[in-house]
């Protein structure tokens, strides 16, 4: 696809591109999808209501296979917290960070609480996301950005 020198100025680009974006970290996660719906199986509600937004919950039972959205929405809580360099610490919950689907069909993370609290602490301004899932696995990265 690329040349040498064309790909010398494609890396190029995109380190200038990371530099003005100002990235503070980058995370990713993936987790087996079985593994969330062992969790739906047995503890349905409380798994549910301890890890998922009311809206999240909405948007994941609606659909077809609901194990693999529930599953990606956790791997992007997961790398939304290792965007930040924290990892699970006191303060923040499961629910403090929040997959939202934009009218196109584009993720969004919205944070809430401890999560909120984090980002800006961090000079955080925004966290992207790109979730993805198949029968066996979902995976997640975020970057989050000043």
């Amino acid at each position: 696809m690329y040349g040498n020198r064309s790909l010398l100025r494609h890396c190029e680009r995109c380190v200038i591109l990371m530099s003005l974006m100002n990235i503070v970290g980058i995370g990713t996660d993936i987790i087996e999808c079985g593994r969330i719906a062992r969790m739906l199986d047995h503890h349905a509600e409380r798994f549910t209501n301890h890890v998922f937004t009311n809206e999240e919950i909405r948007y994941c039972s609606g659909r077809k296979v609901a194990e693999q959205h529930f599953a990606g929405r956790w791997a992007a809580k997961e790398a939304v917290l290792k965007a930040f360099g924290t990892g699970w610490i006191a303060g923040i919950a499961w629910r403090d960070v929040e997959v939202v689907i934009m009218p196109g069909g584009k993720p969004t993370i919205r944070l809430h609480r401890g999560a909120l609290q984090k980002a800006l602490d961090l000079g955080i301004a925004e966290v992207l996301i790109s979730i993805s899932h198949c029968k066996s696995h979902a995976t997640a990265t975020a970057i989050a950005v000043k």
